[in-house]
């Protein structure tokens, strides 16, 4: 009887060479399947840039171009909402104790104006299975292990040693915040959202770097989208006013 085996490190790229087969021994859990095609990805970016850190920032780029239109949408609901938001607290004031009401004319309120006060969520939930995905593939994929990005990140798979990338994260998700629109009428939420920050930036401190990197680079486009659309929004009402003083 003659048998063939393989002892050694999971290497996509090997055990494919051997057995296609066998690249299922290499297990990302629960996110497997959004996992296994974005390190395919990643891959990919790898063999043009020769750097997982920059193939990480072109994967945040390339997630952040699918996601445009959707976020385009929210943050234009987004300033549409912070526009109406004082007749829906005169809404509030003039049907108090009546919450039926109160939802009835706020919605109509919506319908009037084009609003979706959900349209800047779906964005941020279609990222969770890639946020986790890269956070399984940073854990599970040996080509990752002990990756080098540039300057003080030796390993993309292990925490930032001087947490430098968790509190850049930090401060990016607090300057999005200052030019996000925020149509919050509720103190206690608008507390938390305020804090929001801090908490995420004391979570990030312990997570692989790669995943930090993948946060703040995402952050940073999305910073780049407000600016862009808070401008353009701008205008246009510039433009809307200008057609009704004649």
């Amino acid at each position: 009887m003659t048998f063939s085996g393989y002892v050694g490190q999971k290497n996509f790229n090997t055990l494919k060479n051997i057995k296609p087969i066998l690249t299922n021994a290499v297990e990302y859990g629960w996110f497997t399947f959004a996992a296994k095609p974005l390190f395919a990805l990643l891959s990919w970016l790898h063999s043009i840039f020769g750097n997982w850190g920059w193939s990480i920032i072109a994967l945040t780029l390339i997630v952040r171009a699918m996601l445009y239109p959707l976020t385009y949408k929210g943050m234009v609901s987004m300033q549409k909402i912070k526009e109406i938001s004082p007749k829906i607290k005169e809404i509030q004031a003039k049907y108090k104790g009546d919450p039926q009401r109160i939802n009835a004319a706020t919605m109509e309120m919506y319908k009037k104006h084009n609003a979706n006060p959900l349209g800047g969520c779906l964005p941020m939930l279609l990222q969770i299975p890639i946020f986790f995905a890269i956070y399984r593939v940073l854990l599970n994929a040996v080509e990752l292990q002990g990756a080098e990005w540039m300057l003080w990140i030796t390993d993309l798979s292990l925490k930032d040693p001087f947490f430098v990338l968790p509190l850049l994260m930090g401060v990016s998700m607090w300057y999005q915040q200052q030019i996000t629109p925020n149509s919050m009428t509720d103190p206690l939420q608008q507390k938390i959202f305020q804090w929001l920050p801090a908490v995420m930036t004391i979570f990030f401190v312990t997570f692989p770097a790669g995943l930090v990197l993948y946060w703040l680079i995402n952050n940073i486009f999305t910073i780049a989208q407000q600016f862009v659309i808070n401008s353009a929004y701008e205008r246009y009402k510039a433009s809307k006013a200008q057609e009704h003083k004649k």
